[in-house]
């Protein structure tokens, strides 16, 4: 049998020697972002995803070996456990195939087949289901077995009891099981109906008469299907052909020649195929689908979480946040360029001219006082009369003002507004002005601002409620931990939630950061983090490269290199003819062509390291403190705004891709509703999924194929016209 470094080196298509580095890493209590950044040469420069797919597949394998063995043992504590058995349990690649194997040894509720076998039915089982040419005639056969003591009082019911229990041995058997799970897999049909005769219309009206092969249906069908006969508007089976499974499964029972017994077997196959195989096949394919329809679904929400993160910031200029709303009116914050609250306040555009007057003139006392550059639309409820009433405020300031406004998502602002840590954060303010603070923001460094929230909370997904909810928070998770250290974070001017998201720091680690630095200042070198109460040697391994500390005379600590490559770093500058100062003055800018003429695998071994980090060295020594988020296109920044009725087939705007979803993607136009881009209108190329192409938060070109007004709908494309 492969080892589970062989099976992992195999599926990864990586080397086993590198594959068994990173499996020693993990177990060594390495975080994922360390290996990934800092360990390039021991695993073949992996990405953080592909390690953390081989640590989920390394899990599993575990898992599975441990269940080898629990079986195993069972087995062999009831003597049954033969060598062919053992094999074949040890050659079980799923833990659905061990669990068919160990089926017919598992401790079982009381069944139909039990009670037979409490009659003493089990050997006239044995006996019809032999097959031999000496087998008498079942009716025959069962006469021997009658027995009204214990509940036998004819042939025919010792005949039925024997019959209850070869059903239950051939629905056990793992060979049909595999056979049985394969043919629904490849050539079963999901479908669903109404579940009421007079169906009302619903969001589940396209699924009142649907039917789908199990191996094309795809995944967002499955989990609305699934909601659907949650909420009781669907009635939903998985079906497949009844005569080709029982023909299968006769090639497995029957034997050859035909004798007294075949009718007999043959009619167990019948009964155990209907009553015990085919409900609990379905119930496994429709668990199958599901799973996949979830893993499916997770991995394309945390396929947009990423890029809604990484989006780039606008910092360094004092903007203006607005939390619409009807009843509780529109919570005004504005904040510095540091993020720091100037002012808040509540004002009314939606309760008619007079109010809308007065928020104006409002709004640009806040802004003529404060300098505010950018304003920051929630797009939540009354988003479209508050952008409305900015873009009117923008044209009495005047073109010269300089003021811009972007609509930005404001999903999961009230989660964060009425959570613990917003209390913490800002103690006097009321809930509602939390989430203006929170969405202006989120313009000035969405990372920062959404590291505060429940990923679940942020809403770039599709049935995210639906998710298994530890599977969900473990993937997003891993997303928000990867951006956050792809990105690096200021050690001086990070929250504690913020700093909780860097390799190998905690809640409790993290706290303790913020603590120290309020107690005694600034940090002024990395070093100095060791002096943090609880934060060790092993974490500050992990941590440190992540942690940027500008105010330290040591520009590497300002950087990406870590500190146990900062003697590599410094002979690096050497053998370049270069200097610190070089490097904090940004004069490196010959660096890579004077390390190719030392020669690249000559500097990486007088300087002790790899070319991969001895490639990350220079990378981060051309531009210390960078960010990564800086290389990406800038938000689009309005200063008008579209409604609905001013769109015209044809018409060519510039967007943000909002969501991704399987059948296409949502792009926000600067109208109110955001316009919906099918997959087919994405690419002339033959897509898969519009993730192939598209990123939340891209910045795209597109075209007006289509408006219902009334129903508020835009239909765009990205095909030229």
């Amino acid at each position: 049998m492969p080892t589970i470094v062989q099976t992992l080196a195999r599926e990864l298509d990586k080397t086993e020697e590198h594959v068994q580095n990173v499996v020693t890493l993990l177990d060594e209590g390495n975080t994922v972002p360390f290996i990934a950044r800092y360990r390039k040469e021991m695993h073949g420069t992996m990405d953080d995803q592909t390690i953390r797919v081989l640590a989920d597949r390394l899990q599993y394998l575990r898992n599975l070996a441990a269940r080898r063995e629990e079986v195993k043992k069972a087995i062999e504590a009831q003597g049954k456990l033969t060598e062919e058995l053992q094999s074949a349990i040890d050659g079980a690649e799923t833990l659905a195939a061990v669990e068919d194997l160990y089926r017919p040894y598992k401790q079982k509720r009381r069944t139909r087949a039990t009670v037979a076998r409490e009659k003493g039915l089990e050997p006239l089982a044995d006996l019809l289901f032999e097959q031999s040419a000496q087998t008498p005639d079942p009716l025959f056969a069962a006469g021997a077995f009658v027995d009204p003591g214990k509940g036998v009082n004819s042939a025919e019911e010792a005949l039925a009891g024997a019959n209850d229990i070869v059903a239950e041995r051939i629905s056990d058997d793992a060979a049909v099981r595999g056979r049985m799970r394969e043919l629904w897999l490849s050539r079963g049909e999901v479908l669903s109906s109404a579940a009421k005769k007079e169906p009302e219309d619903s969001v589940y009206r396209n699924y009142y008469r649907f039917s789908s092969p199990v191996g094309k249906i795809a995944g967002h069908q499955v989990l609305a299907i699934d909601r659907g006969e949650r909420e009781g508007f669907l009635k939903v089976s998985v079906e497949t052909d009844r005569e080709l499974a029982l023909s299968l499964i006769r090639r497995f029972v029957l034997k050859k020649p035909a004798c007294a017994s075949t009718a007999f077997v043959e009619s167990a196959i019948g009964d155990g195929y209907d009553r015990l195989i085919a409900p609990s096949v379905e119930r496994e394919v429709r668990a199958a689908l599901t799973e996949k329809a979830c893993e499916g679904a997770i991995g394309q929400f945390a396929l947009n979480l990423r890029p809604l993160l990484m989006q780039p910031p606008v910092k360094g200029f004092v903007t203006m946040g607005l939390d619409p709303g009807y009843r509780m009116g529109c919570k005004v914050a504005v904040v510095d360029g540091t993020g720091k609250v100037l002012s808040t306040d509540v004002v009314y555009p939606t309760y008619g001219e007079r109010q809308k007057r007065e928020c104006i003139e409002k709004l640009k006392t806040h802004i003529k006082k404060y300098g505010v550059r950018h304003i920051a639309i929630g797009n939540g409820t009354a988003s479209r009369e508050t952008e409305a009433m900015t873009v009117e405020l923008l044209r009495e300031l005047g073109s010269g003002s300089g003021v811009s406004y972007i609509i930005v998502n404001e999903a999961g602002a009230s989660v964060y507004s009425a959570s613990p840590l917003a209390a913490k954060e800002f103690p006097d303010f009321d809930v509602n002005l939390r989430s203006a603070v929170s969405i202006a923001r989120r313009l000035q460094d969405p990372l920062a601002e959404l590291v505060k929230i429940d990923p679940k909370s942020i809403g770039v997904g599709q049935y995210q409620h639906d998710m298994p909810e530890k599977r969900l928070s473990e993937a997003l998770d891993g997303v928000v931990e990867d951006c956050v250290n792809a990105v690096g974070v200021d050690v001086n001017t990070a929250s504690a939630p913020l700093l909780a998201r860097v390799a190998g720091l905690n809640a409790a680690t993290a706290s303790g950061v913020v603590k120290y630095r309020e107690e005694n200042g600034s940090f002024t070198s990395r070093k100095q983090l060791l002096k943090v109460p609880k934060l060790g040697a092993k974490a500050f391994e992990q941590c440190a490269g992540f942690l940027r500390v500008p105010e330290s005379d040591n520009v590497l600590d300002n950087t990406g290199v870590h500190p146990e490559s900062y003697a590599a770093a410094e002979k690096l500058l050497g053998l370049c003819g270069y200097s610190p100062s070089d490097v904090k003055a940004g004069a490196l800018g010959h660096l890579m062509e004077r390390l190719h003429s030392f020669g690249e695998e000559k500097a990486a071994a007088t300087c002790g390291v790899g070319l991969p980090t001895l490639f990350d060295i220079a990378k981060e020594l051309k531009r210390p403190g960078r960010d990564p988020r800086e290389e990406l296109p800038p938000p689009v920044l309005r200063t008008d705004v579209l409604e609905i009725k001013d769109l015209k087939p044809g018409m060519e705007l510039k967007g943000t891709v909002r969501n991704v979803i399987d059948f296409g993607a949502f792009v926000d136009i600067g109208v109110h509703q955001d316009g919906l881009v099918h997959i087919s209108e994405i690419s002339d190329r033959f897509l898969r999924h519009p993730s192939e192409v598209l990123s939340v938060g891209d910045v795209v070109t597109v075209w007006v194929k289509e408006v219902d007004e009334k129903k508020g709908r835009i239909s765009l494309t990205m095909k030229r016209r």
